[in-house]
């Protein structure tokens, strides 16, 4: 009977060694610091892009905001800008340059506009 429990012992250790172990850890680390390191790469992607988005910003762009409103850039300073909203122009609220999610350049048309011009001419 000693001679079958120390079979299965052997059996069972054999199929994973310590260095087996080691490999298999090794792998999965390897596996999840690929997947934190692809999703990071896309956030730094998308931050390098509205850096830039901010950076280019100028008197007389209409800008969205993170709230959903439309308005005018009317000043700017080094961490705000001031907002002109409605067609009344007394309507103006310095914001943080964190507050604005898109930028219209002045005259140049909507990126919507022009999706569906495209869209028309095929």
């Amino acid at each position: 009977m000693g001679i079958l429990l120390s079979g299965t012992a052997d059996a069972a250790n054999a199929g994973m060694s310590p260095m087996n172990t080691v490999a298999y850890i090794v792998v999965w680390i390897v596996a999840i610091v690929a997947m934190f390191w692809l999703m990071g790469g896309s956030q730094r992607k998308e931050q390098k892009r509205i850096n830039a988005m901010l950076a280019e910003m100028q008197i007389g762009d209409s800008v969205l905001t993170t709230s959903g409103f439309y308005g005018m850039i009317i000043d700017i300073t080094d961490d705000t800008v001031i907002v002109e909203f409605g067609s009344n122009k007394n309507c103006r609220i310095p914001m943080s340059k964190s507050a604005i999610a898109q930028i219209e350049k002045a005259g140049a048309p909507a990126p919507a506009e022009d999706k569906k011009e495209k869209k028309k001419e095929k």
